[in-house]
């Protein structure tokens, strides 16, 4: 047998596959399972995003676009900044900052890569999106995850990222809205946080692929509050969660100036360039009609929020925080189980509701938290809700 990296012994797979295979399983037996697990919306993508894929296969668009991207859909992106998240809130980015990427995961690979040497150290809270940990030890750097909880809405701060601070440390990974919590950084915290990275001379990468699926305070991106400070700032962002196109794989990646000749050549040698089909077609969604669909699916994904949440804490569950944007809910199990993955598994199998045990989201609290996703109809929400009280009623 071929002999195996070692990395490959810190990176674990995701346990919510497992439990969605053995869903998909029973479902081939002909059970019902109602889906509570997956981070994807459930909304086709848009069919003028569709019908602009189309036409793009039909003229022949299949060759490869420059390794940084489509320059049509650069300036897209860049200008869908110019228009600005919140009023008096927007930013002249320049479409060269602008690199198109197969999935935010591509952008994360191609930050990964240019900032981490051996031992270098990237801050990040746990609970967070697994990937984050992984591609940080992808490239033998060290992720330093901060325990969070309620008290800071399960992100980090100011104050968590200077105590975690070494001389190791290169970078500080956010996200707002968060994995799995759902939750927003304060404007007022983010620069707190940029001060505090820009002073120890280090980076702030932001992941903001959930930007658009929020229902209260629209978020401000965070190139406006860390230039302000002239901190150094890499975001990542997605076409796959507000823009509805997931198997399309797409994102894309802000950076700064100065580091694009490295980005570039990364870019080149790891994928050539993002998936040309996608790329045209991504220009459709920044048309009128197009965003105006976005509005009305964001409405409801809020719809859900509202019912799901109040529906969960009635049963017992806890949710101290209410998910700003996103499409989860991250609740404290600790009433039912002390094991949150033998939970799911007998929530899946006795019940037929497949939820997230906190295991895939770091070890901090994870034995008593699951993460639940509302990306799914309302209706079958509450069948879901309905089934989990039959569940804990038969629990005793």
């Amino acid at each position: 047998m071929s002999r195996i990296a070692d990395r490959l012994q810190d990176i674990e797979p995701f346990h919510v596959m497992a439990l969605l295979a053995r869903a998909r399983q029973l479902e081939a037996e002909g059970k019902s399972i109602i889906h509570m697990e997956i981070g994807e919306p459930d909304f086709p993508t848009a069919p003028g995003i569709v019908q602009a894929g189309i036409a793009a296969l039909e003229a022949g668009k299949t060759k490869y676009t420059p390794a940084l991207g489509l320059p049509a859909l650069r300036e897209a992106i860049a200008l869908n900044y110019a228009k600005g998240y919140v009023e008096g809130h927007s930013l002249e980015l320049p479409a060269s900052r602008v690199v198109v990427t197969p999935g935010a995961s591509g952008a994360l690979q191609l930050v990964c890569s240019a900032l981490i040497n051996p031992g270098a150290e990237v801050i990040m809270s746990d609970p967070t999106y697994p990937c984050n940990r992984h591609f940080v030890r992808l490239f033998e750097g060290k992720a330093v995850s901060v325990p969070v909880n309620a008290d800071s809405a399960y992100q980090l701060t100011a104050t968590m990222v200077a105590a975690n601070w070494t001389a190791k440390t290169v970078a500080v990974l956010l996200a707002s809205p968060s994995n799995p919590a759902g939750t927003l950084i304060p404007d007022q915290e983010l620069r707190a946080i940029a001060a505090v990275v820009k002073a120890r001379g280090g980076v702030l990468i932001v992941d903001e692929i959930y930007h658009g699926l929020t229902y209260e305070a629209e978020p401000i991106s965070a190139p406006v509050s860390a230039l302000a400070l002239d901190c150094e700032v890499f975001v990542i962002n997605s076409f796959s969660k507000y823009y509805g196109m997931t198997g399309w794989r797409l994102g894309w990646l802000v950076a700064p100036g100065q580091t694009l000749p490295a980005i570039e050549k990364l870019a080149q040698n790891f994928f050539l360039a993002a998936p040309t089909i996608a790329q045209y077609a991504a220009l459709a969604a920044f048309t009128k009609d197009v965003q105006a669909e976005f509005i009305l699916r964001r409405d409801q994904f809020r719809q859900r929020r509202d019912y799901l949440c109040p529906a969960l804490k009635r049963l017992g569950f806890k949710i101290p925080v209410i998910p700003d944007g996103a499409f989860y809910v991250y609740c404290d199990v600790s009433s039912f189980t002390k094991n949150s993955e033998q939970f799911c598994e007998a929530l899946l199998n006795e019940a037929g509701v497949a939820v997230t045990p906190g295991k895939d989201f770091g070890a901090y609290g994870a034995s008593h938290h699951v993460r639940f996703s509302y990306a799914n109809t309302v209706e079958n929400l509450k069948k879901g809700v309905a089934r989990i009280k039959k569940f804990l009623d038969e629990q005793g």
